[in-house]
């Protein structure tokens, strides 16, 4: 697998004033860790938008800064965007220890084909997003698959506990979670009741004229 490499600055400029780095094409990024004293970097923008595109917030990143000779294994923790136009704000890095076990959130996907979605009334229901996860920051899935091709009839779910990963990769969601469900529409019925014209009153009675 190719690696990720990311070159950065030092920066000295801090607070609001980091709006004309931005309209320079310059994103502030802070790099924090366990152990390790915390820094204000700053980076070219084109380029770190492409590295979020490939890393996501599971794959490690070289994070080279310059004046330094080792690069820094890090992951993305953060990412601060202005809307509407998702314009880079900021971004947090967070350097790993590659002998320690860390947390993560790792992206859940459905694959395959579920049977029971033949039937018009049947819908699939992802009930979970994201899976957390405890292992070497070297074995942090980018993803975790869930098969749904053994869903066959409504109502049926499958669990945490269905997931299966690699070695070495913990699972710290309770195994009873449903991960993914197959669900019934409701159809509502509607019944349109019979509006009945209201009677139309007699016309009234002429009294007889006086000859």
């Amino acid at each position: 697998m190719d690696e990720i490499e990311l070159k950065v600055t030092k920066r000295d400029i801090l607070g609001k004033k980091v709006r004309f780095l931005r309209r320079q094409g310059i994103t502030p990024v802070h790099l924090f860790g366990h152990g390790i004293e915390s820094q204000a970097l700053q980076c070219d923008t084109a380029r770190l938008q492409q590295v979020l595109a490939d890393a996501g917030k599971t794959k490690l990143i070289n994070l080279r800064i310059d004046g330094e000779k080792k690069a820094r294994s890090v992951i993305v923790r953060e990412v601060e965007v202005e809307l509407p136009r998702r314009g880079l704000v900021h971004v947090d890095f967070y350097q790993v220890r590659k002998a320690e076990e860390m947390k993560v959130e790792v992206p859940v996907v459905l694959v395959g084909e579920a049977p029971a979605l033949k039937l018009r009334e049947n819908t699939l229901l992802q009930e979970l997003d994201t899976l957390s996860v405890e292992c070497l920051p070297t074995k942090i899935p980018a993803s975790v698959e869930l098969d749904i091709s053994s869903l066959t009839e409504s109502d049926q779910v499958l669990r945490v506990k269905d997931i299966e990963l690699e070695k070495g990769v913990t699972v710290l969601n309770d195994p009873e979670v449903v991960v993914a469900m197959i669900s019934v529409r409701r159809v509502e019925e509607v019944v349109e009741e019979a509006v009945e014209a209201p009677e139309e009153a007699p016309p009234p009675e002429e009294e007889p004229k006086e000859e």
